[in-house]
């Protein structure tokens, strides 16, 4: 290990950002691995700066090291000048904290938040020595398990792994890891380890699933290959957020990552009812941490960090019964300590304006508010339920308040969408930034900002919107073209998406397991960060899905029947095919599902 340092060591001058790969963070664990019963690299595909800041990958840290019996060491994707530099020096790719080679450990838990990340598991189990597909591995290669939202639809990248755990990790991660400990010590093979570790809720062994395919090039069944294995795999989640794991020594990085404040998770789940909303489905029921286990988590946090800024994370995060009580007990630790406070979902209300209000008494940055659409007739399709008069009546109140710059995010390609609502995206930003103008003095306008971010959409599994067909390529860019043409005036800004990057993604969500075949193909050609604007190969992709023999616009661009068998139709994502169809069928019809926490049941199947 020592060698490697020295080497990696070497490396680091001639590398962008060589600070994301040393070790020592604050917080970080180091435990001798000659005294524990197993290893696990909790690896991220994608560079430190992203992934350090995860939440789950955190979680999960702190978990495996508060175990004396084991340990988790990190691995992020390394830049592409860093990955030339261990190739050319025949270095493998090595966890952050001991600098053992990844190949070294008993378990790679892949994170898998992305679609576009699915080359870079590629390039890391590539740099590490390990074959890419589960077939060829033996007892001595490391078990490959992923987990993550991407494993509602785990098939594209299937042969890659040896299994992938379906929903939340916290308990089901230890369970897996102590079946291995007892395999480890036995004479069985891989199979007979698998074998035992199907008989846990929540975990899925692609290896033990048939696929067979139509002519047309749907699928026909997805059959388990004995009855020792479940049809269905149930998801795991966690019933009480305050018994979860929590981790009063969060990482601190050494160089600049995104979202680089403190982040804490006030609760899971949302019931809003969004139809294009994945994780508003497959994070049902809503479970809620206590406000006195939350004020006495973030101070302990903040001790042990030193951050200047906490984000209280949620997918709806002033649904939380207790926000007020939390807020002002937050405010009287914080303000003492000039550490700003922030939510990183507001709903556009009055509520959400006081609060952010209350928050900014100790400091004042921006507001990010998701309208989604630009009329009433699109929101009512998505089951957004805020209204043109809230838009309007939070805006002004944010700008009467002070608020100077403000962000809106909306998406394009939505199903129904016509040109006059992508000119009610238009009508609507123009409208806000005259309102803006007419309130704020004459002194202060040029501070006054407000930024359109358009995205779009993409049909994802588990969602009312899965039978959808994606808008194609050319009528992302018409649209992209009508907002850059229309949506012109000062103090505004628009910002826009590559939809080459979004039509990808469509496809790789909704694919099957014939795609692995294609996401090598397109590796092999230098496909990777597939994330990243600079790095992103469009042309490479089209080529190795030709050479594949498919082609993106069947994943993408094409309608689903109502009972046409899913790649993931044997995932159980808690909320009922039958719910997410009738959503669907209502969606159609401009018609509206309120939320379950403050009406009646709507029978989705989550709890």
């Amino acid at each position: 290990m020592e060698e490697i340092q020295a080497r990696i060591e070497g490396i680091l001058p001639k590398v962008r950002k060589p600070a994301q790969y040393i070790n020592q963070e604050w917080n970080s664990v180091h435990k001798s691995h000659q005294n524990v019963a197993a290893r696990i690299a909790l690896a991220y595909p994608d560079l430190y700066e992203i992934g350090l800041p995860n939440l789950g990958l955190q979680i999960l840290y702190h978990i495996v090291n508060s175990k004396k019996h084991l340990v988790a060491e990190r691995a992020y994707a390394p830049w592409v000048d860093m990955e030339e530099e261990l190739r050319a020096r025949k270095i493998p790719l090595f966890s952050w904290e001991s600098k053992t080679p990844l190949s070294g450990f008993d378990i790679i838990g892949f994170s898998l938040q992305y679609e576009m990340t699915f080359t870079n598991v590629l390039t890391m189990l590539d740099l590490a020595n390990i074959p890419l597909y589960a077939e060829v591995r033996n007892k001595n290669h490391p078990l490959i398990i992923g987990g993550g939202p991407v494993t509602y639809n785990p098939e594209p990248i299937a042969p890659f792994f040896d299994l992938f755990v379906i929903g939340e990790g916290e308990e089901v991660l230890l369970e897996l890891i102590e079946t291995y400990i007892d395999w480890k010590s036995s004479p069985g093979n891989r199979k007979e380890l698998l074998e035992e570790l199907v008989k846990i809720p929540g975990i899925y062994v692609p290896s033990f699933y048939h696929v067979e395919y139509e002519k047309t090039g749907k699928i026909r069944t997805i059959k388990p290959l004995s009855d020792k294995y479940p049809e269905k795999i149930e998801r795991r989640i966690i019933s009480d957020l305050d018994q979860a794991g929590l981790s009063l020594k969060p990482l601190v990085p050494f160089s600049e990552v995104v979202h680089d404040r403190l982040s804490v998770e006030i609760m899971r789940g949302c019931t809003r009812g969004c139809r294009f909303c994945q994780a508003g489905m497959i994070y049902r029921p809503v479970r809620e941490r206590s406000s006195d286990l939350l004020c006495s988590l973030i101070k302990s946090q903040l001790d042990n960090t030193g951050y200047q800024e906490v984000s209280l994370s949620s997918l709806s995060s002033t649904d939380y019964t207790q926000v007020e009580r939390l807020l002002n007990n937050l405010t009287e630790i914080c303000s003492k300590r000039g550490i700003a406070i922030s939510f990183p979902s507001l709903r556009m209300d009055s509520f959400s304006v006081h609060l952010a209000n209350e928050i900014a008494k100790i400091k004042k940055t921006g507001l990010t508010f998701a309208p989604e659409a630009g009329t009433q007739r699109l929101r009512d399709v998505m089951n957004k339920d805020i209204s043109d008069e809230d838009i309007k009546t939070t805006v002004e109140a944010a700008i009467s308040s002070g608020w100077r710059k403000l962000k809106l995010y909306f998406m394009i390609g939505l199903p129904t969408e016509t040109e006059e609502d992508l000119q009610g995206i238009v009508n609507l930003a123009h409208y806000l930034v005259d309102l803006g103008l007419s309130i704020i003095p004459r002194g202060e306008r040029r501070r006054f900002n407000m930024t359109s971010s358009v995205s779009c959409f993409t049909p994802k599994p588990c969602v009312p919107f899965q039978w959808i067909a994606q808008n194609e390529l050319g009528q992302l860019e018409k649209k992209q073209d009508f907002l850059k043409k229309n949506l012109r005036m000062k103090h505004t800004k628009l910002k826009w998406h590559d939809a080459r990057i979004s039509l990808l993604e469509g496809a790789l969500a909704r694919g099957d397991r014939r795609l692995a075949k294609v996401i090598e193909l397109a590796w092999k050609k230098g496909c990777k960060f597939d994330a990243w604007t600079e790095s992103f190969q469009f042309e490479k992709w089209e080529q190795a899905f030709r050479d594949g023999g498919l082609s993106i616009e069947f994943f993408a661009n094409r309608e689903r029947s109502h009972d046409e068998v899913f790649p993931w139709s044997h995932i159980d994502c808690g909320v009922s095919r039958d719910f997410l169809w009738a959503e669907y069928q209502k969606a159609l019809k401009g018609e509206k599902t309120p939320d379950c926490r403050h009406d009646q049941c709507t029978e989705c199947g989550a709890c």
